[in-house]
């Protein structure tokens, strides 16, 4: 899906979080997804680039804008989405609710493990 759609996976997580919270700013954006800013500044010029996300500025502070998807980014962000859900729903279609549950419980462990956090 990315090279088709000229998307990298940072441009997909920033286009994600934007799509579920709308009017975020590029730290929040990096909060979201765990990139650093960084990384965050690079998928989103990308996105501006294909005229996925838009800039607003910040009622609120001047110094800050806040992104928002715009109609090309929300049809591809659905698209996208739409595929993500097919594919999982087809990866999981053979394990049982109990056995999900063991799996994300253990995944939440190894994350939790890894960012040196409690749980």
């Amino acid at each position: 899906m990315g090279r088709e759609h000229q998307l990298t996976l940072n441009e997909w997580r920033t286009m994600a979080v934007l799509g579920a919270q709308p009017g975020l700013n590029a730290t929040q954006v990096a909060d979201q997804t765990g990139l650093d800013k960084m990384a965050v500044s690079r998928a989103l010029a990308g996105l501006k680039r294909h005229r996925r996300v838009q800039r607003h500025d910040d009622p609120t502070d001047q110094r800050r804008s806040r992104l928002y998807l715009t109609a090309a980014g929300k049809a591809l962000h659905e698209a996208v989405s739409a595929l993500g859900r097919e594919r999982e729903a087809a990866l999981f279609a053979g394990v049982d609710a109990q056995e999900l549950a063991r799996l994300e419980a253990t995944l939440d462990k190894l994350i939790v493990a890894v960012s040196g956090c409690d749980a």
